[in-house]
This record gives structure tokens, sequence and C-alpha cells, in this order.
């Protein structure tokens, strides 16, 4: 390992590697499945970090393990990999400690982006905007695009600084931040939201539809709304919401 001291991360090249990382999952593969696209969102990086060619071939080499996590949390980690390269490269650690950052890592921020990004925040927003559906037409489409790209941008962004900022000690800023938490304010909004757009559908039907049965096609739609946000509540999975929500729906068109 040299000991000379290492080049200063330009902030071009951290810019890069934050770009970068944003494709990190567009070489997925079954073997290594992210690992080519966190060799290639960190290359920049270790480019100017080891001038050395053998040096920068052994870095590249031990990023070529597997490596799976959650692509928007994982900037966290492509933040704490430049964090401890920066140190391999200055000779104040062995290479072995980036491995064992990774490893150690990649497992529990995926489970903590899949809960709060897929199952919080994404049903979250499109709720809310499938609510706005009345008021904003097609447009409610791109206000989803916006707010959810805002929000998992900006948070890549924080969680990239935090990772480079902090190295090891990012654990504690990401329990700090307690997403469990704030994902369950998420769906209850998602909830919330999901009962207003039920309502709506349901009292449109009832002013639209006409006829005997349009009380009772309003009752049930009112009813399948608050049945489904309990069955929810009581972790019934989602697939069996969705099944039963279909089901009554056939047997209304058959009966009425």
């Amino acid at each position: 390992m040299s000991t000379a001291p290492a080049p200063t991360l330009s902030r071009a090249v951290l810019l890069r590697v934050f770009l970068r990382s944003l494709a990190l999952q567009a070489s997925w593969n079954p073997k290594g499945m992210q690992n080519l696209g966190l060799v290639y969102s960190l290359f920049p990086a270790l480019e100017q970090l080891y001038p050395d060619k053998k040096e920068q071939e052994a870095a590249v080499q031990r990023h070529l393990v597997f490596f799976n996590s959650h692509p928007y949390v994982a900037a966290a980690i492509v933040g704490g990999v430049l964090n401890h390269e920066q140190r391999i490269a200055r000779g104040e650690e062995t290479p072995d400690k980036v491995v064992a950052f990774k490893t150690a890592l990649m497992g529990p921020l995926a489970a903590l982006g899949d809960g709060f990004f897929w199952l919080s925040l994404k049903p979250a927003v499109g709720a809310v905007c499938a609510a706005l559906v009345p008021v904003l037409h097609a447009w409610a489409a791109l206000l989803f695009l916006f707010l959810y790209n805002l929000v998992h941008l900006y948070l890549r962004a924080r969680f990239y600084m935090l990772g480079l900022a902090l190295g090891d000690r990012l654990v504690e800023a990401v329990a700090r931040a307690n997403l469990p938490s704030r994902g369950a304010r998420l769906r209850s909004v998602a909830a919330a939201s999901a009962g207003g757009l039920a309502a709506w559908l349901a009292v449109d039907l009832g002013r639209t539809a006409g006829g005997d049965h349009a009380p009772w096609l309003v009752a049930g739609c009112l009813a399948l709304g608050v049945v489904s946000y309990v069955l929810v509540q009581q972790r019934v999975p989602n697939y069996v919401v969705l099944y039963l929500a279909a089901g009554l729906a056939c047997a209304a068109g058959a009966f009425l």
C-alpha cells in the first residue's frame, strides 16, 4: 500500500459518483447482482484516489464481489465506501474494512428501504394523487411522478452525504432518521386518501347511476373501503384484500 498522500476527492468527482449511482441496477446480474453498478459508480473516485494502476485495479477488484441492497438507500453505502477508500488510500486502514462495511450494511439497509419506499412512500403518494384525480384528472399522474421523485432523490442525496461524512457512524444517523415511524405515518396518509377516494366514488356513483340499486352500490363501496382498511391493519396480505374486492365487484355486477 502506498504511503504517499492520497489525492482529495474533488466536488466534481463526488457529483459524478452520485449521478452514476442512480444507475446502480443498470448492470444487474444474477451472480453479483448490483456489483457492476457499484463499481461503475465508484470508478471516478477510485481513479483519482489510486493513480497507480495496480492499486486502482486492486480497488476495483474488491468491489466486484457480491453486492445487493435497496437502490435508493444504497447511496449511503456508496458514500461510506468513499469515506473508507480515502482512508485506505492514505494508509490509515486496510482494505478489508471497506469490504466488511458493505457486507454489514447492505442487508439491513435493503430491508429499511423496502419498508419505507416500496411499502410506504409509493403507496402514500399514489393514494394522494389518486384522490386528486377528480380535480386534476390526468395531471394527477404527473403530480405523482414529481412528488415521489422529489422525495426519493432528496433522500438519496442526503444518504450519500451522510455516508461520505460519517463512514462507520452512518448507522447511528440512519437510526435517528427513524424511517419505520415515518413509514407508518405515510401508510396512514395512504389509507385516509384511499378512503376519501372510495367515498367520493360511492357518492358519485349514487348520483349518476340512478335506479333502485344505487343506494346499495353506494353502501357497498363504502363498506368495502372500511373492511379493506381493517384487513390491512390486521396485516392481511394485500393480494387477499385485492382478490376479495375483485370478487365482491363481480358479485355486484352479476346480481345488480
